[in-house]
C-alpha cells in the first residue's frame, strides 16, 4: 500500500490531534502531496497542499491559521497538525500523492494520482 495514514481518533472539541501519512518505496517521489477529508454525507474536500520543497502551501478556507501541514522526506512522511479541532471537523481523511515529479502544491482532487485509505477524525462537542 503506497499511503498509510494513522493518527485519527475520537477528539474533544478544543483538542489537537497530529496526522500522518508514510509513504512506502512503492510511492511517487519527488512530488507535491496533501490531505483531504469527507464527512459523512458530503463530498471529499480539500484540507491542505505542501509542494515538494515545502515552501509553498496551500489550506483549505475551513482549516486555515488551525491547521499545518509538514513533510519529512527523510522519512518519507506526510503530517497534518490539527488544533482548536470542532465538530466540522469529523470526517475520514486522506493523504494523497501527485504523480512522480509533480512537484507543484495544489488544491483539486483530480491533480493527486495515489490516494490512502484515509484515517476517521471524530471530534465530539
Amino acid at each position: 500500500v503506497p499511503l498509510v495514514e494513522s493518527g485519527g481518533r475520537l477528539a474533544r472539541a478544543g483538542e489537537s490531534l497530529e496526522l500522518s501519512c508514510a509513504a512506502s518505496d512503492d510511492a511517487p517521489s519527488n512530488n507535491a502531496m496533501g490531505w483531504f477529508r469527507q464527512a459523512p454525507g458530503k463530498e471529499r474536500e480539500f484540507v491542505a497542499s505542501i509542494n515538494w520543497k515545502g515552501s509553498n502551501i496551500y489550506y483549505g478556507d475551513s482549516v486555515k491559521g488551525r491547521f499545518t501541514i509538514s513533510r519529512d522526506k527523510a522519512k518519507n512522511t506526510l503530517f497534518l497538525r490539527m488544533n482548536n479541532l470542532s465538530p466540522e471537523d469529523t470526517g475520514r481523511y486522506f493523504c494523497a500523492a501527485r504523480s512522480s515529479g509533480s512537484v507543484a502544491a495544489t488544491t483539486t482532487a483530480v491533480s493527486f494520482a495515489i490516494w490512502g485509505k484515509g484515517t476517521l477524525v471524530t471530534v465530539s462537542s
